[in-house]
């Protein structure tokens, strides 16, 4: 089975032989930001959980950007990053659902022995190799805050 940087890199070429300009654009993107990654102090070749917290990020930075625009009532521009956001998603594993994440977190929780709100680090330091690329950081910290 081909690494996630190997598919990107056959996926870049299937999309500028397409002349998809939406797909071509965010793949070299990501490329840029896993070569960034590669390249800066104490850096080396990144491997598939890397790459995946990589697309994590921009995907982040997406949401936010959407969140702008939309204020700015740019939406050309939001909807521009939305389907950047949408071609990213494919490279990640499959998502955990709601019930998945309800799961999870109340496995950690009694993991963890956390009682109150203050031991949800406690509970995050369990949860989050767990869930890592399947599902966001934010939506995970409010399930574990409504389940303490």
């Amino acid at each position: 089975m081909a690494t996630l940087k190997e598919r990107i890199d056959a996926e870049l070429k299937d999309a500028m032989r397409s002349k998809d300009e939406a797909v071509t654009s965010t793949l070299r993107m990501l490329k840029s930001a896993i070569k960034y990654k590669e390249v800066e102090p104490g850096g080396k070749p990144l491997d598939d959980a890397a790459i995946v917290a990589v697309i994590g990020t921009s995907i982040k930075q997406r949401r936010d950007s959407v969140e702008q625009f939309r204020a700015a009532q740019r939406t050309d521009l939001a909807d521009k990053e939305e389907k950047e956001i949408e071609i990213l998603q494919r490279y990640l594993p499959r998502q955990l659902s709601a019930e998945e994440m309800r799961a999870e977190v109340a496995k950690a929780i009694s993991e963890s022995g956390a009682k109150s709100a203050k031991d949800m680090g406690q509970v995050m330091k369990v949860l989050m190799p767990r869930v890592q690329g399947r599902a966001e950081g934010k939506s995970v910290s409010e399930e574990v805050k409504a389940q303490l």
